[in-house]
């Protein structure tokens, strides 16, 4: 008997999936019926605020926006303040302007602000559908080519911990877009030391990225035994992220060494938020700044701090992302909603404690964030 192989039939592309801006609803209908008759999606809302609000929390392949609305109908200052919320958002989706015949100038200034291209109105069916689908497309491949970068970025964050007797550990790391300038690590240093560091390279996007693996580099290329001492490791880390790094490129990083036999905790903070230090009795301590931050000057100096991680304390160090979320819409996730997040989970083991933060930083800011969240947790048992 004779066997016949199922052909494979290859996946179909998924439509792409337009969002639709514009105060007038015979502009959108129209839109929305050239969009189908194409077989993409389209998603349309008729205000600057909706647009953002769907950004936040939808994914599209393309904006395409008109510049004047109800506000002002002829300046196009509305469609221009626009592109600067989106950008100030964090948007990396193509933005296609719409304008009227004749306001050449207009589009030309909305491209310098951040727009890949523009339709005039009336509009050309073939050349909507022509330019949605080069810049729609381009963006695909650019998601593609991200997520790869992604994929590539999670391998550099800690896979697997070594056991100690004296505490237990875990961090989470969530980028604001496809990659990040958020960074941690565990440094296996001796037998009964464990390094670890918390940074926050300035910027967002690919460049921060990059700096971020170069920050992580500088520390994996010292010495274990040059990593017991703080202060003389962080200046020479300093220098070389300094060397290596545009002149307004910086770092904030929290380093800390941990002596598994004595409880003892060794740390330099250079200019990153103070790490909380919840003691079992409840009083809490913060671990401030010992230096300024990372790349920011050549000549560079610092001085360390100590504490002790007893049985049922828990030192959280975490990025901005944590307590700055939801800074768009207005309303912080706070130092207190932290403090009293790990209260609530003070029992519970260090895994645990960083996903309940993380799932409420999630909670409270729904759908696009504006910066990376990254949260370790060591608590001593």
């Amino acid at each position: 008997m004779c066997v016949m192989d199922t052909p494979v039939v290859p996946a179909q592309p998924k439509p792409f999936r337009v969002l639709v801006c514009d105060d007038q609803p015979d502009v959108l209908e129209a839109m929305r019926l050239l969009l189908k008759g194409q077989g993409f999606q389209s998603v349309t809302v008729d205000s600057p605020r909706a647009l953002l609000q769907a950004t936040r929390t939808e994914s599209f392949d393309l904006i395409l926006a008109d510049l004047n609305y109800t506000r002002d109908t002829t300046s196009g200052a509305e469609g221009l303040d626009l592109l600067a919320s989106l950008d100030a958002q964090g948007n990396a989706t193509p933005v296609v302007v719409m304008t009227a015949w004749g306001s050449v100038d207009l589009a030309v200034e909305a491209m310098r602000r951040g727009a890949c291209d523009f339709i005039q109105k009336p509009w050309d069916n073939a050349r909507v559908i022509s330019v949605i689908r080069k810049q729609a497309d381009t963006e695909r491949k650019r998601k593609s080519e991200m997520e790869i970068a992604a994929n590539v970025q999670q391998k550099l964050f800690p896979k697997t911990q070594r056991s100690f007797q004296s505490i237990d550990y875990a961090g989470e790391c969530h980028a604001a877009r496809e990659v990040g300038g958020d960074y941690y690590d565990f440094l296996e240093i001796d037998e009964h030391t464990m390094g670890f560091a918390l940074g926050d390279v300035s910027g967002k996007g690919v460049p921060a990225a990059l700096l971020m693996a170069n920050l992580q580099a500088c520390f994996r290329s010292q010495s274990p035994g040059s990593l017991l001492h703080p202060a003389i490791v962080l200046k020479t880390v300093n220098r070389h992220f300094y060397d290596s790094t545009a002149a307004e490129r910086f770092a904030t990083l929290f380093f800390a060494t941990y002596d598994d036999r004595t409880r003892a905790l060794r740390y330099v903070n250079c200019g990153h938020l103070a790490p909380l230090l919840l003691r079992m009795s409840g009083q809490l301590e913060r671990l401030g700044p010992t230096a300024t931050m990372l790349g920011a000057f050549r000549e560079w100096g610092c001085s360390e701090g100590s504490a002790d991680l007893l049985p049922g304390d828990t030192l959280l160090m975490y990025s901005d992302g944590v307590t700055e979320a939801g800074i768009e819409g207005g309303h912080e996730y706070g130092e207190e909603r932290l403090i009293a997040k790990m209260r609530e989970h003070q029992w519970e083991p260090a895994g645990r404690m960083v996903k309940a933060i993380q799932e409420d930083v999630a909670q409270f800011s729904p759908g696009a964030r504006g910066d990376d969240v990254t949260v370790v947790a060591v608590r001593g048992i």
